[in-house]
Formats: C-alpha cells, structure tokens, sequence
C-alpha cells in the first residue's frame, strides 16, 4: 500500500485499539491492587486497633512513596521504552499487593531491626503494612507515565484524549471489581487470600503485554495504512525517539506547561484518592455498613464514573469539530467538567435522607474527576514532543501524589478531631467542601499558565 495515498482513502486498521484495550486492563489491575485495603479497612482497624490517623499515615505512605516514584517513573519509561517499563512496573507492583497479607511478620521483622539499635518501633502492623504499601506504590507509579506514552506512540493528536478516557476507565472497573471480589474472599478465605489472589493477576497481564505489544515501528501486527494514520497529525509526524534519550528535568522546569499540568494534579489528584481511600470508612462511621452491605453503593458509585472516563475523553472532540485547537479545546471542555463536582457540596446537608445521597452525589464528583484526568493527561502529548512526555507526567504526578498526602493527612487529623467531639460529620463536611472546589481552582491557576496552546519544539 503507498503511503503517499491519503489516509482517509485508506483501509485504517484497528490495532491501536488492541493495545488501548491493554492499557484498560493494566490500569483495571493498579486499581483492583490498590484499593484492597481500602475495603477492608474497617475491619482491619478493628483488628489492629488503628484510630483515622493510623490508617492516614498507611496511606500517606503510599501516596508520598507514589509522588517521587512517579518523578523516576517517568524518567525510567523515557529511557528503557514503555514496553520493558511496563513489565518491570506491574512485576513490583503486584510483589507489593502480595506483601500486604504478610504484613504482620513483616512488621515484627522491621521492630526486631529497630530494637537492635534501640530505636522504638511503631506498632507492627502499621510498620508492615507501610512497607507493603511502599513497594506497592514504587510499582504502581510506572502505571500513568507508561500507559500516556504508550497512548502518544499509538494514536493521533485527536484521538488521544478519548483513548486516554477508555484506557483510565480501567481505574472504575477496578474500583467496581474491588467491593465485588475482595469482600467476598476476605469472608471465605481470610484478609491475607483478599491481597494474594488480587495481586497475583496482574501475572497474566505481564504475559500478554510481552507478546502482543512492541513500539509502531516494529509492531508487525499493525498495518502501514495504520502506520500512516498514527503520525497523520504535527505531533506524529515526527518518528519515536529511541529509548534511552532524555531531557533535563531542569530544563522541563522552565516551561509553565509543565508547571499548569503539575499545579492541575497537585490540585485533583488527591480528591480522587480521598474517594478511594476513605468512602469505606465513611459509610462505615456514618452509616454503620459493614463488608457486605459498602458493596452495592460502591459499585453503582464507580460505575458511574466510566460515563466520565469514556465521556470526558470523547468531550473535546465537540469543541475540535467546531475548529478548536485540540488544547483549547480541551480546556474549554475541563472548565465544563470542573461545575460538576460542585455537587459534592450537598453530599452532607442532604445525607441524613439517605446513604444513597451521598453516594449518588460523590459518584457525579467522583465521574467528574475521572473525565478531567482523561484530558489533563492529554494536554502533556499536546504540547510535549514524545522523547518528554512520560518524564512530564512523572512530574505532575509527583505533584498528584503530594497533594494526596495532603489531602489523607489532613482528613485522618480532622476525623480524629471531630469524632473526638461526636462531630464527625463537621470533618467530612470540610473534606467534601475542598473536593468540590478544588477543579475550579486547579482549572483557573492553569487558564492561567497557558492561556493558549503553545507547542515545546526546543527539546
């Protein structure tokens, strides 16, 4: 087939979206891994005796561990390729999701170190599941970095957000799996069968990711039509850099695109891991639901959110038809978006109706956040030349991760707080109320940065 025939009068093959699909299915996993403790929280703070800022610091430690391993992450992806990045990724992470069930004896190895050297030791279960929890979040780290590099060697400019939007939903059936599996095996098989048979699955991802995936150049599977339809855009038109060049992150610091993607997800990304973390609980505290009964509100709460995930991806391409530029496009679409979680306002004044209140309403919020994270990923590839984009998004997901820890660190002091004085609602009154606004504020500091697109050519 002659290359130099236009593309739209070619045949344009699908295998792009056979390795969307993969990317689906490995961020299905990070999330099925990374939210079993989550679930079984409740419990596990009952077993262990953990108070709202024991289990703060067990996730902060995940999300501050997260924030720098995406920094490397990104780095790492730039350098070895996503292919191999993504295998030594999923290996450490799913090493990490196993861990959790032997967090216990874990832990009493960590005291027995500290003790040699007269250091106290923390409680054995919190040290252990720390540990769990780091390892799990050195892996899951290379999840973003890699799958948005491997979406911007696959896909045109135009078609990048809504596989962004397909290949993130991955995140909502991961959060949908999670309360449909792991309270059922924690029941049947015991907490410590919830964390190995979760983590063992992301195994057989590995295996098909090393025989279906290869860089478009070397892809035999894809077509040269396809080929040709994937570098039809400005930005495609130049070809992969190879792997192993990099670009300072001193000088990815000079540019304010980095910095309006970084404040974007310093801004959001802990709302998102607040929902993950802490509405187990929640309904635990305030609605007295136990293992069994979070299972049904969660699902139809994270199911809501593929509507955003697919949705949001597919929202810009109404402001590109009308002749947007692909960014002016898509931040006109995020200023959208942004209204939605204004909602999340109402979850505690009308919460006393029904736990179904707030759920419904978290869940727009919680759809609402997946449809920004679909384009917000996106704006990097928009305006990064390839060889930067992973070690961009390593960037702002640092940014993301340490916005995280502030968010769990500041909700695990404020439930002690008020639960102390029988007020608990109050706390999850102000957490609501910072999960509403802050897209609004994150969408106006990066208005801000880059009023209008601006393309990087100087890397």
């Amino acid at each position: 087939m002659n290359l130099s025939e236009p593309v739209s009068q070619q045949v344009i093959g699908k295998y792009r979206w056979t390795i969307c699909a993969l990317l689906f299915f490995a961020t299905t996993v990070n999330y099925l891994d990374r939210q079993v403790l989550s679930l079984l929280a409740p419990d596990l703070s009952k077993e262990f005796g953990w108070s709202n800022s024991d289990y703060a610091n067990i996730t902060a430690v995940f999300q501050f561990v997260y924030a720098i391993s995406m920094l490397f992450a990104g780095r790492v992806v730039d350098r070895i390729g996503t292919k191999q990045a993504y295998v030594l990724a999923i290996v450490i992470w799913s090493i990490g999701a196993i861990m959790h069930a032997y967090s216990v004896p874990m832990g009493e190895g960590i005291a027995k170190v500290l003790g040699a050297f007269g250091m106290a030791a923390i409680p054995v279960s919190i040290a252990g599941f720390m540990l769990s929890r780091a390892v799990l979040a050195v892996g899951e780290a290379g999840n973003f970095p890699a799958a948005i590099k491997a979406t911007a060697e696959y896909f045109p400019r135009k078609e990048r957000s809504f596989a962004t939007g397909i290949f993130n939903s991955g995140a909502n059936i991961g959060a949908v799996l999670a309360p449909l599996t792991v309270p059922w095996i924690a029941i049947n098989w015991g907490w410590q069968a919830a964390f190995i048979v979760i983590g063992a699955v992301g195994f057989l991802w590995m295996l098909a990711w090393q025989l279906m995936y290869d860089t478009p150049d070397r892809q035999k599977r894809l077509s040269a039509s396809e080929l040709a339809y994937i570098r039809s855009d400005a930005v495609a038109t130049a070809p992969a850099a190879p792997a192993g060049e990099k670009t300072s992150w001193f000088k990815l610091l000079g540019y304010r695109q980095t910095w309006a993607f970084a404040f974007g997800k310093f801004m959001t990304d802990g709302v998102w891991w607040f929902f993950l973390f802490w509405l187990p609980k929640y309904l635990s505290v305030q609605y007295g639901m136990g293992k069994e009964d979070i299972v049904v509100p969660l699902a139809v709460l994270y199911s809501m959110t593929m509507v955003g995930s697919i949705g949001g991806g597919w929202f810009p391409a109404y402001f590109m038809n009308k002749g947007m530029h692909a960014y002016d496009g898509r931040m006109k679409a995020m200023l959208v978006i942004a209204l939605f979680p204004l909602v999340v306002l109402l979850a505690q004044p009308l919460g006393y109706i029904s736990f179904w209140v707030p759920v419904l309403l978290i869940g727009v919020g919680a759809s609402a956040h997946q449809a920004w994270s679909a384009n917000i990923f996106t704006t990097v590839s928009d305006m990064f030349p390839q060889k930067s984009v992973a070690s961009v998004v390593g960037i702002g997901g640092m940014a993301g991760g340490l916005g995280g820890v502030a968010v769990s660190k500041v909700g695990g002091w404020l439930f002690d707080y008020y639960g102390a004085l029988g007020q608990i609602q109050t706390g999850y009154m102000i957490m609501f109320t910072f999960c509403a606004l802050a897209y609004l504020a994150a969408w106006g500091v990066m208005k801000t940065l880059v009023p209008k697109h601006k393309e990087i050519t100087d890397l």
